[in-house]
């Protein structure tokens, strides 16, 4: 097959933009060969050819989305006469190869439904008006201000892919005052990363303020007057759009709730563990290397599922799935949404490579780096929201793992020990159990032996 189609690079995506092309028309290209940089909701994956030839025409240019199937690129003999096609137009389903397996997309959300599309260019409408006259200011900074703003016709949606926007809402760029350099003014990535390097992510001021959020409709108003139900747009609300990232984190939430599940709490004296990572940091220092009492957690959680293969499963359907492989999903939070990168086989690492793995994992996960098979495969899952100084939480199970670990914040606490009122760090933790898989001693058994390995946890170290 000639044509080469966009992909599916994960089971939420819908559409893709091409990030860059790393060949060039008139290419010679092999099986394997990284052709292309596909950008998704959030992230950026490289697209490898599924068979070798010359690389004969370019049917989308960096910057443009197009649909899930649509060909993006003819690969041929170099005669030109290989029958590609010579749109981008959606040409049915994707190669089989290009579908990878289910990615464990949000710390404690189902499995999705169908993925809706985004509109790429619904989220952000240009100014109203165009710059003001060049009387209004003087000299050069008169010119700056106009070559900074963009030209835009009144009522010109922007052009950008979902990653762009989110990366702009990180970093607090207004996308109305980017100057897009792609196809037809679309703003790429390399726009949004220029601005966050020349440390200007503020970018130029609009040279007339956005719109405000739109009213409600007549219709809707009329609804407020005689109360209206939950849901109902108010005349001074303001909408907000819902990024790809919160739209798959809804219909998972909602799936979720279909899962039985059951919750399991106990409370860890974490006097041992706490002062175990103080030795450790303190010891390495002069190496730079610096771990986390979560890093200590998700090395505890590898060994007791390597110990507990029953807990180290996930839901099939009509069969239980025990994996043979621990991998060690961590809920990373972004600006609008959650991922939850892999760490595979991590009872076979150590503490330290596994506090490495996870902080180079959490920043590809914040710029929209990560790979879908560094989000995929996970057998269970941590999500400590400690950090936030929240004492006990319940995480929302993320099928088809049969658990997930919540972790809440060490407190001193006032406990009795050998008679004796003592203070003591003490950290709650919350397992929450597809009953599925997993019946209540079961899922007992293994947090008990959980909680004990972090009670001592120089076990954790051999």
């Amino acid at each position: 097959m000639p044509d080469v189609f966009m992909p599916r690079l994960s089971d939420t995506m819908t559409e893709g933009a091409i990030a860059q092309w790393l060949k060039s028309e008139g290419d010679t290209v092999q099986r394997g060969d990284v052709l292309a940089e596909i950008e998704t909701d959030k992230a950026v994956m490289d697209l490898e050819a599924y068979e070798g030839g010359i690389l004969e025409k370019i049917l989308v240019q960096p910057g443009e989305n197009v649909a899930i199937g649509a060909a993006i690129a003819v690969i041929g003999d170099g005669s030109g006469s290989s029958g590609g096609s010579t749109d981008a137009a959606p040409a049915g389903p994707a190669p089989a190869e290009a579908a990878p397996a289910e990615s464990d997309e949000t710390a404690g959300q189902a499995a999705p439904a169908a993925p809706a599309a985004e509109e790429e260019d619904a989220a952000v409408a240009a100014p109203a008006e165009a710059a003001p006259p060049a009387e209004a200011a003087a000299g050069d900074g008169d010119e700056a201000a106009k070559a900074a703003a963009p030209a835009r016709e009144p009522g010109e949606k922007i052009k950008a892919t979902p990653l762009v926007r989110s990366l702009a809402r990180t970093h607090d760029i207004d996308l109305a005052t980017v100057t897009g350099t792609g196809p037809g003014g679309r703003i790429v990535r390399a726009d949004i990363e220029q601005l966050i390097g020349s440390g200007s992510p503020k970018a130029a001021a609009p040279a007339a303020p956005a719109p405000a959020a739109p009213a409600a409709s007549a219709s809707a108003s009329a609804s407020a007057a005689s109360g209206a139900p939950v849901g109902t747009v108010q005349p001074d609300d303001e909408v907000v759009p819902m990024s790809q990232i919160r739209k798959v984190t809804a219909r998972r939430l909602t799936e979720a709730a279909l899962v039985p599940v059951f919750q399991l709490t106990t409370v860890l004296d974490a006097s041992r563990l706490t002062e175990l990572r103080r030795d450790v940091n303190t010891r390495l220092a002069e190496s730079g290397v610096k771990i986390s009492v979560n890093d200590l957690i998700v090395r505890a959680v590898a060994v007791a599922l390597a110990a507990h293969p029953e807990v180290n499963a996930s839901f099939g359907g009509d069969a239980i799935l025990r994996h043979k492989h621990v991998n060690v999903g961590v809920a990373v939070a972004l600006e609008d949404g959650l991922v939850v990168p892999v760490v595979k086989d991590a009872d076979r690492k150590s503490v330290s490579a596994i506090g490495a793995e996870v902080k180079d994992l959490a920043a590809r996960a914040r710029a929209g780096r990560l790979k879908i098979d560094e989000m995929s495969g996970g057998t269970f899952s941590v999500s400590n929201l400690g950090m936030y100084g929240i004492d006990t939480f319940t995480a929302v199970i993320n099928p088809p793992e049969a658990a997930i670990l919540a972790v809440g914040a060490t407190a001193d606490e006032a406990v009795v020990v050998d008679g004796e009122v003592q203070i003591r760090p003490r950290t709650r933790l919350t397992l929450t159990v597809d009953h599925r898989v997993l019946d209540g001693a079961t899922a007992a058994a293994f947090l008990r032996d959980l909680t004990d390995l972090l009670a001592e946890p120089l076990r954790i170290l051999v």
